[in-house]
């Protein structure tokens, strides 16, 4: 993607700023009841498949009814739709602290509450997705310098500053961190409430919701870019599955470190993450963005090879630094392509049709990881994951490539949007290519 470079200078609208803040605080919210929430359960049983029942309940929405949700987004007024879903999360989270406070917390209970609040997040990042572009006028320099900037606070959050105070609450009493979470999605609500209103797509032809839903999922599967970005998610979830599936083992067994080592090597991920995120828009300049793409995708194999074969911690924890960096950086410049190229009435459907793939792929790699560990040796998950990721990188190169995408964004300037100031033009209407 070849960016202009006055436009790349361009201030991002002061909406952004409401919609970034309300992203974090809900980003650190959620990281508080990713960690308190495994704890929770873990007060009222010890049965390793009831703590699952909990964990699992947290992936079933994407599975169920991603692209289903991807369609009503496509239907609904995006800013209600996240405001709407944050306040249905927040009186969720009131209602799981009263029953903290009635002493009448369940596994069960904790389950429901995890699947309605990835419920409400389906629908919350989905529309969040959607929005962005129509809020910057599908500039593509403003959809990558916004998404590096959304990417990078939202790892911070929640990968940061969100497992631990979600720890620390719990010691207050199991109440403090489920209220603090329900805040964070109350203040979120209130900030994207505010947000400006932008137009919504055309009407388009009453079909039923399956049908659009199915239509959704087509133009991403016909189409060899949406196609390419769609597979990066979701191939490299089977492969960072199975590295996590057996990642704790491995640093136990192979470099020797105990829990404390572990959650350090987790932050160098992170950390990696948030650097990955900050260069992204630079790489994309520098490169191009099918390059710079298919380099993260390179990297990131390299760093999986170089992690199965680290004789030490420090060098384990250099790669997966370097992995996360790649990892950052491409969740950044993938989306900010798709936001630039879908038409708008498509955006929903496009995004979670995209998610889905991605989300439905990593309990095969969590089954991988598993059985590969077991039948041969803690390294080999590691060894296998890094193939994989380096063979999705040799396949996805040309339907990712500078050319590709160039040709895209052509097709979207000739559609009719209103042309950025500075920018190449958005598409409305873009006939998919044929596979």
């Amino acid at each position: 993607m070849t960016l202009n470079p006055t436009n790349a200078a361009a201030k991002l609208p002061t909406g952004f700023g409401r919609l970034w803040t309300a992203q974090t605080v809900s980003s650190l919210g959620d990281g508080v009841t990713h960690a308190a929430l495994p704890l929770l359960a873990l007060t009222l049983t010890r049965d390793p498949m009831a703590l699952a029942a909990v964990t699992a309940a947290g992936t079933l929405p994407w599975l169920l009814f991603g692209v289903l949700g991807g369609a009503l987004v496509d239907r609904w007024d995006r800013r209600r739709t996240m405001w709407v879903a944050d306040a249905a999360r927040t009186v969720l989270l009131a209602m799981a602290a009263a029953a903290a406070v009635l002493d009448m917390l369940s596994v069960g209970l904790l389950a429901t509450v995890a699947f309605l609040l990835a419920l409400g997040g389906l629908f919350f990042d989905t529309a969040a997705t959607a929005y962005l572009p129509d809020l910057l006028g599908r500039d593509p320099a403003l959809l990558q310098r916004a998404n590096s900037r959304l990417r990078g606070t939202q790892t911070a959050a929640s990968g940061f500053a969100g497992p631990p105070a979600g720890s620390a609450l719990l010691a207050l009493g199991r109440v403090a961190p489920l209220l603090v979470d329900a805040v964070s999605f109350a203040l979120s609500a209130l900030l994207v409430r505010s947000l400006p209103a932008v137009p919504r797509p055309a009407a388009q032809a009453r079909e039923s919701l399956l049908r659009q839903a199915r239509a959704g999922a087509s133009y991403v599967f016909r189409d060899r870019l949406l196609l390419g970005l769609a597979l990066r998610p979701a191939v490299g979830n089977i492969a960072f599955l199975a590295v996590e599936t057996v990642l704790a083992l491995f640093a136990h067994e192979r470099l020797g470190i105990g829990a404390f080592g572990f959650g350090l090597l987790l932050t160098a991920e992170a950390t990696g993450g948030l650097l990955g995120a900050g260069i992204a828009s630079f790489l994309g300049r520098r490169l191009g963005t099918g390059t710079a793409l298919t380099c993260t995708a390179a990297v990131e194999g390299l760093a999986v090879l170089g992690l199965a074969a680290a004789p030490n911690p420090y060098v384990a924890g250099l790669a997966l630094a370097v992995c996360g960096a790649g990892m950052g950086a491409t969740m950044v410049l993938a989306p900010s392509v798709r936001q630039a190229i879908v038409p708008a009435h498509l955006m929903g459907r496009v995004a979670s049709t995209s998610r889905m793939l991605a989300m439905c792929a990593a309990p095969f790699g969590a089954l991988l990881g598993g059985w590969l560990a077991t039948t041969y040796d803690v390294r080999t998950p590691l060894y296998a994951a890094a193939g994989v990721l380096l063979t999705m990188t040799a396949v996805t190169a040309t339907m990712t490539s500078n050319r590709r995408i160039e040709t895209a964004l052509r097709s979207a300037a000739s559609a009719g949007e209103p042309v950025p100031s500075g920018s190449k033009d958005p598409v409305r209407e873009r006939e998919p290519e044929l596979l």
